[in-house]
Order: structure tokens, then C-alpha cells, then sequence
């Protein structure tokens, strides 16, 4: 049996939040959230801490239920844990005991047959260039090389929708930057819909089709987050980061965040350990 023919290739899903609602905690944390996410396309959502982003990313992928409103992915509602999304987190979360090709393995479909198991893990480990290290357990390996697998760990399965939760938060500079080229070679490799939490507007802008800021409406303090500002960025990815437009819209979401951009430097990469 071939790969192609047991584990076809992801069909990126369209996404859709509309008036999602919930609260935790007896605290409101979304209110109203109305979101259509093209197949294929990356939004990046951000905002204050605590704004509600991840309780976000929860609804989509059926980790969680909202009080109100609905989601649905191509067109049907999210079901519990729903097998047609897959999360990356800011930690890797592989298992210690496990090599980098076995903890991949661990996303496949499950009943997926051994012969072709396989065969879709040494596909992924090559794409985040990691067939070289498919033996190593996880503490001999660097932070960016264990995101890189729990990247491939996500992916293994085909989802057409794909929720990454900060996944280079924990990463050095230079390695974050890295890591960021990497998502759009396996976006580009590995077509599928992203949401991506971020707290880095220059990430949010080399990545995303669209920037999502999420916080309070300033009239109605405590009453929950919703969408405050969506941004399109302009032109083909791979972006120029030091481009005058985004510069412009840099400035345009640091001022809905309440930065001053006078204030926050442009990051500069730094050399890994």
C-alpha cells in the first residue's frame, strides 16, 4: 500500500466563529467573536494577556465549547478534540523516553498501518530537517529542533486546519526567526489552514494573510473580549522584514495594543547558544 494512497494529501478547511461567546471562571473572556478563515490561509491572532487568544485557539480545535455561538470547520460543527485540527504549544511536549521519529509517530490517524506510518514520518522528518536526528531522544537535541518535531508531530495526520499556540515563545531570537521560515516552507510543502497565537507583532506580520487583535472594548470594561481590529498584510510571503509597509501597519497594531512604537525596538536576532 502506498502512502498516497492510505494518508491523502490535507485539503486546507475553511474555519468559521460566529458570535462565540464564553466564560471561565465566572469571568467573560470572549464575547461576540465573529472570525471566516479561508482554506489555506494564516491568521494570526493577538492581544493583551489574557484577552482570551488560546481559549480561542480551544474552540476551534474542539478542546474546548463555547457558551454561545458556534464553530465550525468546512462547514460542520467542531466536535470534541476534533480530528480535523491539529495543535502545536509553545512546548514541544514530546516524550523523554521516546526517539524524535517515534514521538512524530504519535499524530498519525490512528489504525494507520506500519509500512505507511512509516513512510509519512520519514516524509515529515525530512521536511523539518530532521531525518539526520530520527534516533536522538528529545533532551539530545535543541529547543528548536524538538519545536521542529513537534511541528512534524501536528502535521502527521493531514489536518486541514493546524492551531499553534506560541509555538517559538520559548525559542532564542535567531532560532525563532528560523523556526518562522520553516512554517511557511511546510505551509507552502504542506498545505493547510493556520491560526497562530502570537504576543510578536513583526512575527504576526511576516506570517499571517491577516492580523486579528483581540481585547476589551475600552467602553465596556470586564464584559469580555472581542475582535478589535483586522489587519490584511500586503504582499507574497516570504516577506521583507525590514519593509516600509509593514512598518506602517507595525505601528498600526502596537498602537492598538497601547505601545508606543517610539518605545519597542525592532527585534535583531542573536546567536544561539
Amino acid at each position: 500500500m502506498t502512502f498516497a494512497a492510505a494518508l491523502p494529501a490535507s485539503r486546507a478547511l475553511p474555519v468559521r466563529l460566529s458570535g462565540v461567546g464564553r466564560a471561565l471562571g465566572g469571568r467573560t473572556v470572549l464575547r461576540d467573536v465573529d472570525i471566516d478563515v479561508e482554506p489555506g490561509e494564516i491568521v494570526a491572532l493577538i492581544g493583551p494577556s489574557g484577552c482570551g487568544k488560546s481559549t480561542l485557539l480551544r474552540q476551534v480545535s474542539g478542546l474546548d465549547a463555547p457558551d454561545r455561538g458556534s464553530v465550525s470547520i468546512d462547514g460542520t460543527p467542531v466536535a470534541p478534540v476534533d480530528q480535523r485540527c491539529a495543535v502545536g504549544f509553545q512546548e514541544p511536549r514530546l516524550l523523554p523516553w521516546r526517539s524524535i521519529a517515534q514521538n512524530v509517530s504519535l499524530g498519525l490517524p490512528r489504525g494507520t498501518d506500519r509500512t505507511t506510518g512509516a513512510a509519512r514520518v520519514a516524509e515529515l522528518l525530512a521536511l523539518v530537517g530532521l531525518d539526520a536526528s530520527r534516533s536522538l531522544r528529545p533532551r539530545q537535541v535543541s529547543g528548536g529542533m524538538a519545536q521542529r518535531a513537534s511541528l512534524a508531530r501536528a502535521l502527521s495526520r493531514s489536518p486541514g486546519v493546524l492551531v499553534l499556540d506560541e509555538p517559538f515563545g520559548a525559542l532564542d531570537a535567531l532560532t525563532r526567526l528560523r523556526m518562522q521560515d520553516l512554517l511557511l516552507d511546510v505551509h507552502g510543502a504542506e498545505p493547510t489552514t493556520v491560526l497562530l497565537v502570537t504576543h510578536d507583532v513583526d512575527e504576526a506580520l511576516y506570517l499571517a494573510d491577516r492580523v486579528v487583535l483581540l481585547g476589551e472594548d475600552p467602553a465596556e470594561p470586564g464584559e469580555g473580549s472581542g475582535i478589535r481590529r483586522v489587519l490584511e498584510v500586503p504582499g507574497a510571503r516570504p516577506r521583507d522584514r525590514a519593509s516600509a509597509q509593514l512598518a506602517e501597519l507595525r505601528a498600526e497594531l502596537l498602537e492598538g495594543l497601547g505601545v508606543s512604537s517610539h518605545h519597542v525596538p525592532t527585534p535583531t536576532a542573536r546567536s544561539t547558544p
